[in-house]
């Protein structure tokens, strides 16, 4: 897989922790971003989507806000 994923979450997500499961499962490699202790992460966030609402997803420069299984895997070509 050759897509770049990204996640902004913080510790306390459960959400963020089923993105960052579906990653581990699916051997998707991606880079995380905490923004409960990174500022200037949380407002790169914040500027891209207008929200402190997490997990941001971004998939080869596609945004998107919460996890959703099939979309996600969809949009990484992969079994949801």
């Amino acid at each position: 897989m050759d897509k770049t994923v990204t996640i902004y979450s913080t510790p306390t997500c459960h959400f963020c922790k089923m993105a960052k499961d579906f990653f581990a499962e699916k051997n998707i490699p991606f880079t995380n971003f905490d923004v409960s202790v990174d500022a200037a992460k949380r407002e790169e966030m914040i500027q891209m989507t207008g929200q402190l609402g997490v997990p941001v997803i971004v998939i080869d420069g596609d945004t998107m806000v919460g996890f959703d299984r099939e979309k996600l895997a969809t949009k990484l070509g992969v079994e949801a």
